[in-house]
Parts: C-alpha cells; sequence; structure tokens
C-alpha cells in the first residue's frame, strides 16, 4: 500500500513563498510519476505540476508556471513543491499523488493518479 503524507502548508501574504514536501512509503517512489494537485472551496480538482521517475519530465500549470518549481529528492523518498511570489488566488488544499507508472508524459487529471495524500492547507492574503 502506498502511503503520501503531505507537510509544509500554511499562511503567507501574497508575494511570499512557501515550500510543500511529501513523503512516501510503501513501495520505491522514486519509479513513478509524482504529481500536486490543488482544490478550492467549490472548484475542482486541478494539476499543479508533476515529475516523472528520475526528473526528465516536468509539467506545470500555466498558473504557476515560472513561479512554481517540483523537484525530488529519491534518497529521502520526498518530492517538492516550492512555491514563489504566491498570489491569493493559489489558496487552495494541495494534495501530492503517483501514478503506476514512471512516465508522466503530461500533467495528467487527478483520475490518472492511483495514490493521493491527506492534503495540506496554502492560505494566501491579500
Amino acid at each position: 500500500q502506498v502511503h503520501l503524507v503531505e507537510s509544509g502548508g500554511g499562511s503567507v501574504q501574497a508575494g511570499g513563498s512557501l515550500r510543500l514536501s511529501c513523503v512516501a512509503s510503501g513501495y520505491t517512489y522514486s519509479g513513478a510519476c509524482m504529481g500536486w494537485f490543488r482544490q478550492a472551496p467549490g472548484k475542482e480538482r486541478e494539476g499543479v505540476a508533476s515529475i516523472s521517475a528520475g526528473g526528465t519530465e516536468i509539467y506545470y500549470a500555466d498558473s504557476v508556471n515560472g513561479r512554481f518549481t517540483i523537484s525530488q529528492d529519491n534518497a529521502k523518498n520526498t518530492v517538492y513543491l516550492q512555491m514563489n511570489s504566491l498570489k491569493p488566488e493559489d489558496t487552495a488544499m494541495y494534495y501530492c499523488a503517483a501514478r503506476q507508472r514512471r512516465a508522466c508524459f503530461r500533467l495528467g487529471l487527478a483520475t490518472e493518479y492511483g495514490y493521493w495524500g491527506q492534503g495540506t492547507q496554502v492560505t494566501v492574503s491579500s
């Protein structure tokens, strides 16, 4: 059973930064495409960024491209999401997810990811 645990959320002012972490256990996570998603109240869950096993593929949503950076540390079984220049519209619950294959091919939909963490809240005030 794959287990994903996110951390690093919090409240910041617009223009600030946060770094989210996702620790994976239960399998060799470095063999999977990993993604970050977010969901604001009343909205659908949307993809933010994804990274393939080995880091050869990285994809970002247009809304965060240039501000967010996804990375991974295989030794720590951890995926990160560095979020800079945060905006109020970035406020949401952020989730880590894993696919059951190494390649991502694209950012992907939430339905394409089989494993999910419990989420960490990010709140950006203006």
